[in-house]
C-alpha cells in the first residue's frame, strides 16, 4: 500500500516537472515567446523593449552606451553568454553575473529585481520593471545551468 502511495507522489511529481517549462510561458507577460533560454532571452528582453514601455537592456548595455563603459556589460552582441555567465559583476567583484545553477547568487537577478544591497539602482534604471514572470524565466534559465542556447 505505503509503495503504491510513493509510486503515485512519484509520477505526479515527474509529470508535474515536465509540464513546468511551459507553464512558465503563460506567464511571461508583454513577452509571450519568452522561454528560459539564452537566444529567447537574448531576443524579447536582452534584445527588444516590450508593450510595457520597458526599454531593451542593450540600449544601454552595449559598447557604445553608458552602462557598458560604467559596468562592461555589452548585451547588443553574440558575446553575451561569455560576459555574462561566470563573470564577476563589476559593481560587486565577490558576486557572479550569472551563477549557473543559482540565480539567488547571480548579480543579474539581484539588478532586475531591486535587491536592497546592489550597487546603483534596479534594472531597467528607470523602468518600467520587467514583470515577475519575464523574472521567472530568466531565473529558470539559470536554474537550468545557464546554457548558450
Amino acid at each position: 500500500m505505503l509503495s503504491s502511495r510513493i509510486a503515485i507522489v512519484t509520477i505526479l511529481c515527474a509529470v508535474l516537472a515536465a509540464g513546468c517549462d511551459e507553464s512558465l510561458e503563460t506567464v511571461a507577460g508583454p513577452t509571450p515567446d519568452l522561454t528560459p533560454t539564452l537566444s529567447s532571452i537574448q531576443r524579447d528582453i536582452f534584445h527588444a523593449s516590450d508593450s510595457s514601455g520597458r526599454p531593451s537592456c542593450a540600449s544601454c548595455h552595449n559598447p557604445n552606451g553608458g552602462a557598458f563603459r560604467a559596468v562592461g556589460l555589452d548585451l547588443s552582441t553574440d558575446g553575451t553568454h561569455a560576459s555574462l555567465v561566470g563573470v564577476a559583476s563589476r559593481q560587486k567583484p565577490a558576486v557572479l553575473r550569472v551563477a549557473p545553477g543559482d540565480p539567488a547568487n547571480s548579480y543579474l537577478i539581484q539588478k532586475i529585481e531591486g535587491h536592497a544591497d546592489i550597487v546603483g539602482t534596479r534594472m531597467p534604471q528607470r523602468g518600467p520593471f520587467l514583470s515577475d514572470g519575464q523574472v521567472a524565466i530568466i531565473k529558470r534559465w539559470i536554474e537550468l545551468g545557464a546554457k548558450n542556447d
